[in-house]
């Protein structure tokens, strides 16, 4: 496919990979993007497109509204040295690359530098916006602020995360943290009354049992409760005994956050619980014009396309919150390698999805994509 509009430019299969091998190459963590953000700012500067790192770390490279391809510049941390290797049968079981492609390995291969780079290339492509996002990993700052920030909303977005070059994402679960404080008073352990620590732990198993569902029901459709980290003892001056419990919770679309929430504040007896700012779940129509839009690229790109729902979360679901607009999650990757010590891509799979994501966005700027 040859773009045909003013604001575009050609970037080559080899420089397309350049940037990716480029970024993935750079660490950034959550927190330190930076040194990514500006390989980002030099790509579309190279290619006579504007753009900036804003007041949050956020690369803006605005163009036409008709598509907002959107991915996050951060990873999570963990070292794996970058190369280029050639996919064996075990990466072919493994649903990561056909025998004999090539893959790179690589922390952010996956998720998400591999489709945050086939984005900055389908938008150099097509002329449409682009914004890489930071801190998606922990706190979604980049999302919150661009939400925020931004006058108006795009006519559709593309949220990038691995999904395969196939794989068409129209769900995610939403998101609640909360931190759980209890505080008693300090006793021989031989006395039969619950400590701080006994009540943290009742709490949660009582908060476990609350949203307790049968093992035919799909996980996308459950709420999941989770721990994630519990610190108690006595303490410093001996008096009392303190216990301190974070937990998360996943939140199907059947059901909104504020609802969840309401429901393990009720198991409450003894301590208090905080909650951070929540994420609520979304669930997009497979019917839209991106959805429909996904599915005739796909296929001209000889592949089958795949409807997809994720027990995570991602911006998505911050955008669907704030735009009325139809979006997708699109990018190259097998999301069983997310975070994992093995993540890996085929760079066939990255080709695919680029031109799959240019024939997306041609289409929704009303262009000619054959």
């Amino acid at each position: 496919m040859s773009a045909t509009m003013e604001d575009t430019a050609d970037v080559s299969l080899e420089a397309a990979r350049d940037l990716l091998i480029d970024l993935v190459s750079t660490p950034s963590p959550s927190g330190e993007e930076e040194r990514a953000a500006r390989r980002l700012v030099e790509f579309f500067d190279a290619y006579g497109r504007e753009a900036w790192i804003d007041d949050v770390g956020n690369v803006r490279a605005p163009a036409d509204d008709a598509v907002l391809l959107t991915s996050h510049v951060d990873t999570v941390p963990g070292e794996i040295p970058v190369r280029v290797d050639t996919a064996d049968a075990a990466d072919e079981d493994a649903e990561v690359a056909r025998e004999g492609e090539e893959i790179l390995w690589g922390r952010g291969s996956v998720d998400a530098t591999g489709p945050l780079a086939a984005m900055a290339v389908a938008a150099v492509r097509t002329g449409v916006s682009f914004v890489g996002v930071v801190k998606e990993e922990t706190s979604s700052l980049g999302a919150r602020h661009l939400v925020a920030e931004r006058d108006a909303e795009p006519d559709a977005v593309v949220n990038g995360e691995p999904s395969g070059a196939t794989g068409i994402t129209l769900g995610y679960r939403g998101f609640l943290d909360g931190t759980y404080v209890a505080t008693s008073e300090s006793g021989h352990t031989s006395r039969p009354e619950p400590n701080a620590i006994q009540h943290a732990t009742n709490w949660w198993t009582s908060v476990e049992d609350a949203f307790e569902q049968d093992e035919y029901t799909p996980v996308f459709e459950r709420v999941t409760a989770k721990p994630v980290d519990i610190d108690g003892g006595i303490s410093d001056d001996g008096l009392s005994v303190e216990a301190t419990l974070e937990a998360q919770l996943r939140v199907p679309p059947s059901l909104d956050v504020e609802t969840v929430r309401e429901t393990a504040e009720a198991e409450l007896e003894i301590g208090t619980v905080s909650w951070d700012e929540p994420i609520p779940p979304v669930m997009e129509s497979p019917r839209t014009e991106v959805a429909r839009a996904f599915r005739a690229a796909i296929r001209a790109e000889d592949g089958d396309p795949r409807l997809l729902r994720k027990t995570g979360t991602s911006d998505m679901n911050l955008y669907a919150d704030a735009w009325d607009c139809p979006m997708v999650t699109y990018g190259p990757g097998n999301s069983a390698l997310d975070h994992a010590p093995d993540e890996r891509l085929s760079l066939p799979e990255f080709d695919q999805s680029v031109a799959v994501l240019e024939r997306v966005a041609t289409t929704l700027r009303g262009g000619d994509d054959e």
